[in-house]
C-alpha cells in the first residue's frame, strides 16, 4: 500500500508553519500553533479522522491570529493534496452529523479537486476565551483552497460556541476520514466518470 504521507512548510513575512501527515495513521496529533483553542480543535481532526498529523507554527500573534489560523488552514490543505496521491481506489465523498450537548453540525466534504466552501456556522458567541472564532471560516477557506476540496459545513443548532466549534470539527475529521477511506471494489479506478480528479 502506498503510504499516503507528506511534509511541508510555508514561510512567509507573518508565519512559519510546519505540517506533517499521515492519512492513514492512528489519530496521534502534536500542536505547538500559540493558540490553544487553535490546538484543541486540530486535536479534534487528529482523533476523529485517525490522522496523524504534527502542526508547528510562530506567527505574528502580536498582532492577531488571522495570520497564523488561516496559514495553517492553507498549510494543511497544502499537506494534504500532497498526502492523497491520485485518489484512485477511495470513497471521494464522505459525510457526517457531531453532537456535543446542546449543538450538532453536518459536514459533507467531496474530494473533487475543485476548492469550494459554504460554511454557514452562526456562532453565538465571538470568543472561545481569547480565541476569536470568526477565524474559524478562514481556516477552512485556507484548507479548501489548497486542497482542492468542497467542504459544506452547517452548525445546525447550538447555544455554546465551544460546543458548535468541537462539533464542526470532530464533524469534518469523520467525513475526511469516509471520504479518504479505500473501497476494495474500486481498488484501482478513480472515482469520478471523468476518469480524473
Amino acid at each position: 500500500m502506498i503510504k499516503r504521507q507528506a511534509e511541508v512548510e510555508r514561510n512567509t513575512l507573518e508565519t512559519q508553519i510546519k505540517v506533517s501527515i499521515n492519512l492513514d495513521g492512528k489519530g496521534s496529533g502534536q500542536f505547538q500553533t500559540g493558540l490553544p483553542f487553535l490546538d484543541h480543535m486540530l486535536d479534534q481532526i487528529s482523533r476523529h479522522g485517525l490522522i496523524d498529523l504534527d502542526i508547528k507554527a510562530n506567527g505574528d500573534l502580536h498582532i492577531d491570529a488571522h495570520h497564523t489560523v488561516e496559514d495553517i488552514g492553507i498549510t494543511l490543505g497544502q499537506a494534504f493534496a500532497k498526502a492523497i496521491g491520485d485518489k484512485k481506489g477511495i470513497n471521494r465523498y464522505g459525510h457526517a452529523y457531531v453532537p456535543l450537548d446542546e449543538a450538532l453540525s453536518r459536514v459533507v466534504i467531496d474530494l473533487s479537486g475543485r476548492p469550494g466552501l459554504d460554511f454557514r456556522v452562526k456562532f453565538t458567541q465571538h470568543r472561545v476565551g481569547e480565541f476569536d472564532v470568526e477565524l474559524f471560516h478562514e481556516f477552512f477557506q485556507g484548507f479548501v483552497n489548497h486542497a482542492f476540496v468542497t467542504l459544506h459545513i452547517d452548525n445546525l443548532k447550538g447555544q455554546n460556541s465551544h460546543h458548535q466549534a468541537e462539533t464542526v470539527f470532530k464533524a469534518f475529521a469523520r467525513a475526511l476520514k469516509q471520504a479518504v477511506a479505500f473501497d476494495p471494489r474500486t481498488a484501482e479506478q478513480m472515482p469520478s466518470t471523468k476518469g480524473v480528479l
